[in-house]
């Protein structure tokens, strides 16, 4: 995207409840950063809700419907010298059955993969780690973070 109006991305990162999140590896096909791997993330569409969005969105790449969806943080991602590309994300934490995910997307993803937050594969998308790090945040200040 080149110049222009900010576009509304929602970006979630799918966990398991048990503390692992899922990433997917990003294949020849994908817009940038083939090789790394990364949380998901779609555009809003005109007249949608973030629930809706990040509901199709999850569907799409992963098969799956969300089992919860909580908005985590936003972000305003800037990207290039001088800026190319211009997004405002919506970032959420969706959890999703670990057993019922797949690629949905295989034209963009070649793989995915289950990780504790602290053992991550590399390398990351350049967006990716923003959006765990607010994963993380969000963790830390749940009071269910510190239930075994």
């Amino acid at each position: 995207m080149t110049g222009g109006t900010p576009r509304v991305s929602c970006v979630f990162v799918c966990h398991d409840g048990g503390g692992r999140v899922l990433l997917a590896r990003r294949g020849a096909g994908a817009r940038d950063e083939p090789g790394s791997w990364d949380c998901g993330a779609g555009a809003l569409e005109f007249g949608e809700t973030f629930e809706a969005a990040v509901g199709r969105e999850v569907f799409e790449e992963y098969g799956v419907r969300p089992r919860g969806i909580e908005r985590i943080g936003v972000r305003n991602v800037l990207r290039g010298d001088p800026v190319t590309s211009h997004w405002v994300a919506v970032v959420f934490a969706v959890e999703v059955a670990a057993d019922a995910v797949r690629i949905g997307e295989p034209e963009k993803f070649d793989a995915l993969g289950w990780f504790a937050p602290d053992v991550l594969p590399r390398p990351l998308h350049s967006q990716c780690g923003e959006s765990l790090r607010l994963f993380g945040a969000m963790r830390a200040h749940s009071p269910s973070a510190d239930v075994p």
